[in-house]
């Protein structure tokens, strides 16, 4: 077993216990269930086109920033100019957590991307109730049927839906009611990381929808050259989490494709 498989076998758990705990009827009840989401898609086309992540561990760097607080990083984000913000809420292998995103929400006028592993119609209804704005499907662990299941109801909550692909073969999945799509430039089996996924797959993408490379992004000269292939969006997390000042770090990133473009 590899660890997107486990980590998947794991997280059916998780979602078994939480619907124990919470059911769906209550989730519907929540304050933050209410509001409006703001449009993820269209902040990606307005803006900088940077998804600033908060992520504090992964399975393959157990210490990025494992201390950081969301609340002291997201709003900065927010200031350097990101689009967006990616906040990562599995617990138990990238010390994650809904609170992170939760107690976020009303500190900043930006999207937030609900960044989990997405398995179950339940956690789009959770992901709504923690102020979410849109959610991720990842293609290589969900059928073409899931992922159909999974975006249709997010959108008729008014979630986005950013679709994640790593090979080609799993564009097959899309569903026109997502709005945005993503290549993760790393294998999600083997954790290795290469933008070239990006640069070949672009042209294969589906047309009406905004386009995000994932990971690996660590030159504000990559950015330019995978805007030049067509990419809107750039969802980058370790290179910022990684620094005593994420949200600086995030400015300057920023900065530099201005100045660079």
């Amino acid at each position: 077993m590899n660890i997107l498989e486990t980590i998947v076998k794991r997280k059916k758990e998780e979602v078994a216990l939480r619907k124990k705990n919470v059911t769906e009827s209550q989730l519907y009840t929540y304050d933050l269930f209410k509001r409006t989401c703001i449009h993820f898609h269209q902040s990606i086309i307005n803006g900088s086109g940077i998804v600033a992540e908060f992520k504090r561990k992964s399975p393959s760097k157990p210490t990025i920033n494992i201390g950081a607080l969301s609340t002291d990083i997201v709003p900065t984000y927010a200031k350097a100019g990101a689009s967006a913000a990616s906040i990562l809420t599995d617990i138990d292998f990238f010390g994650g957590a809904d609170t992170h995103l939760q107690e976020v929400r009303p500190l900043v006028n930006i999207p937030l991307l609900r960044k989990d592993f997405m398995v179950d119609p339940y956690q789009i209804i959770e992901a709504k109730a923690i102020g979410a704005d849109a959610i991720l499907l990842i293609a290589e662990i969900l059928t073409k049927a899931e992922i159909k299941e999974l975006a249709t109801l997010a959108t008729d909550l008014g979630l986005d839906v950013l679709m994640e692909i790593h090979t080609a073969d799993q564009i097959s999945k899309y569903h026109d009611s997502i709005r945005n799509v993503g290549v993760n430039n790393r294998n999600l089996k083997t954790f290795d990381t290469d933008i070239r996924y990006s640069l070949d797959i672009f042209p294969q993408l589906p047309q009406d929808t905004v386009k995000i490379s994932e990971s690996g992004i660590d030159d504000p000269k990559t950015v330019i050259k995978l805007k030049e292939a067509g990419y809107q969006g750039f969802l980058i997390g370790e290179n910022f989490m990684k620094t005593t000042n994420p949200g600086q770090a995030c400015a300057d990133f920023i900065q530099k494709i201005k100045s660079e473009a």
